[in-house]
């Protein structure tokens, strides 16, 4: 038996008192009411829920995931295995369910709706029809996830429909992606049967989906952040909102999670109990999560915070159990099987040579900083020698796509704002295929730092020409096996080394790089197979 005193704060009935609360065999057994809110006293509530993540994009599985968010008070998350879909299939998908069990973390994974996520890119792996019925099938399974292909979903695809009609035969809800969709298009989304949308990114269009029935996630990752735009909702929608990271970088999951969000709102004026709402209930209730929340027969998932502005975690608790205290996790670090698909060898630096075999402007991608949508530009590379080359002067870089799963030619492009003034990045995180995407100030270096990373099978790396800086993720390419606050550590290095050394003005180059081949994400991608407008949905 655990007894813990502290000023409870009721979410469903929007009160806080003085309360002490007994655990017996990991569930709540009863809540006695002491006395009015006693200052100075730790408040108990309902532990935080992370309402979209694909916890692949953490560099960690989610054994690892698990051990850096307990210490913020996060005590489950709605994961979205697609990331390791796409490299591995059903074997990536089982390898997550399978490793989140190691750890009492309560992470709910989806069945992933789109792999691969279009036609034009190259995948490692398909999760048919078939396996997405079994998956729903499971009890371990909570939902259908994001269904990104939203032309199928507008102009009624058969197949596309069929996996929605599954996970609504089944009781079971549809994730939606779907951004800057708007007007008839947005209804004919929504009306096909998709409940949730974490891709709004203005204010008008999270509005407008609202008005048609649409539960909304507030997004604040590493690379996309939508908080600040899409926060005022709060004042008229709290009931149909949560809180969602939907990809984080290990260095930022070492500084918070969604008590950050929660701290923010805060700040901006919303109502303490709409926030909580939105950031530990309402995820729960939308997918029937197995966490507790803070009612007599639930579950013992909960967190001490020390107060309710800053929301400082004290203590999580999960099945009763104390999972992390003052900043320090109490879950071990557990070995984990490595599974991946790596089938390319080196390259030389000709396979980098880009034909200068026109005289007129080149399509560019435009990176902004802070988002995943991209610009489509205009622009004249520099030429030497017949050959297009990156020009450090204007910010305007070579960028290439390597399909990873067979030999192919490579693919080319230019992208600015990337502001590197030396050397070359690359990773094998790259949205949502996963082929090994490289940004350089020339051809060398891309193929240097390209060749560090297919010798090791997959992970992220820097080269200065001189020096090169790589963090290994041997699991699919995505993931790491080591301890996850020793990544966070090496990866805020290599970023340090990004930005200051290499001279990146990006915020979070790295994952900014992650999005630059992700298709369905308007408006100028690159696959491997070429140069991608998202708007039109078909290659320039």
């Amino acid at each position: 038996m655990l007894s813990l005193t502290g000023n409870l704060v009721d979410i469903f009935k929007r009160e806080i008192y003085l309360a002490e609360v007994t655990i017996i065999d990991g569930k709540i057994d009863k809540i006695v009411k002491l006395g009015e809110l006693k200052f100075g006293s730790p408040f108990i509530m309902p532990g935080f829920i992370d309402s979209h993540v694909h916890i692949e994009s953490s560099m960690l599985p989610p054994s690892e995931f698990a051990r850096l968010a307990v210490i913020h008070g996060t005590v489950g998350s709605i994961s979205d295995p697609h990331e390791i879909a796409n490299v591995c299939g059903m074997e990536g998908v089982l390898f997550m369910l399978k490793n989140a069990k190691k750890v009492p973390f309560k992470c709910c994974f989806g069945a992933p709706s789109c792999v691969p996520a279009t036609s034009f890119e190259t995948a490692g792996a398909e999760i048919t029809l078939k396996d997405i019925e079994n998956l729903l099938n499971r009890s371990d399974i909570y939902y259908l996830s994001e269904m990104m292909n939203f032309p199928g979903v507008i102009h009624r695809d058969p197949g596309v429909m069929e996996k929605i009609n599954i996970a609504r035969k089944i009781g079971k809800p549809v994730d939606g992606h779907a951004p800057g969709l708007r007007g008839e298009a947005a209804q004919q989304y929504i009306l096909a049967g998709i409940d949730t949308d974490h891709e709004c990114f203005e204010l008008e269009e999270a509005q407008e989906k609202l008005r048609l029935g649409m539960k909304i996630l507030i997004r604040e990752g590493s690379a996309a952040k939508n908080f600040d735009t899409l926060i005022p909702l709060m004042k008229t929608h709290a009931k149909d909102l949560m809180f969602c990271s939907d990809d984080k970088h290990p260095d930022s999951l070492l500084e918070g999670h969604i008590n950050q969000l929660c701290e923010r709102a805060i700040a901006t004026g919303m109502e303490l109990f709409d926030v909580l709402y939105a950031a530990c209930i309402h995820p729960v209730l939308h997918y029937r999560m197995p966490v507790g929340l803070l009612r007599t027969g639930d579950p013992a998932d909960l967190i001490i915070v020390e107060d309710l502005e800053k929301f400082k975690v004290l203590k999580t608790y999960v099945n009763g159990v104390l999972l992390a205290e003052n900043g320090e996790s109490k879950i071990s670090h557990t070995e984990t099987e490595h599974i991946n698909q790596f089938n390319i060898g080196p390259k030389s630096v000709d396979d980098f040579i880009f034909h200068a075999s026109t005289t007129k402007e080149l399509s560019i991608i435009e990176a902004w900083d802070g988002q995943l949508i991209t610009g489509h530009g205009k622009a004249y590379p520099k030429v030497i020698d017949g050959k297009f080359e990156s020009d450090t002067n204007n910010d305007l870089l070579k960028i290439a796509v390597i399909n990873r799963y067979h030999e192919a030619p490579i693919s080319m492009a230019f992208i600015k704002n990337f502001g590197l003034k030396q050397g070359a990045i690359a990773s094998t995180v790259a949205h949502d295929s996963h082929n090994l995407v490289v940004v350089g100030t020339n051809d060398e270096y891309m193929c240097r730092v390209a060749n560090a990373l297919i010798k090791a099978k997959g992970g992220l790396g820097a080269t200065d020409g001189v020096t090169d800086k790589i963090i290994p993720l041997p699991i699919a390419g995505l993931m790491s096996d080591q301890d996850g606050f020793e990544v966070a550590k090496k990866y805020t290095e290599l970023d340090h080394w990004v930005k200051f050394q290499l001279g990146s003005t990006l915020k979070s180059p790295f994952m900014t790089l992650s999005f630059m081949a992700l298709l369905v994400i308007p408006k100028l991608k690159l696959s491997d197979k070429g140069l991608f407008d998202g708007e039109r949905f078909d290659f320039v």
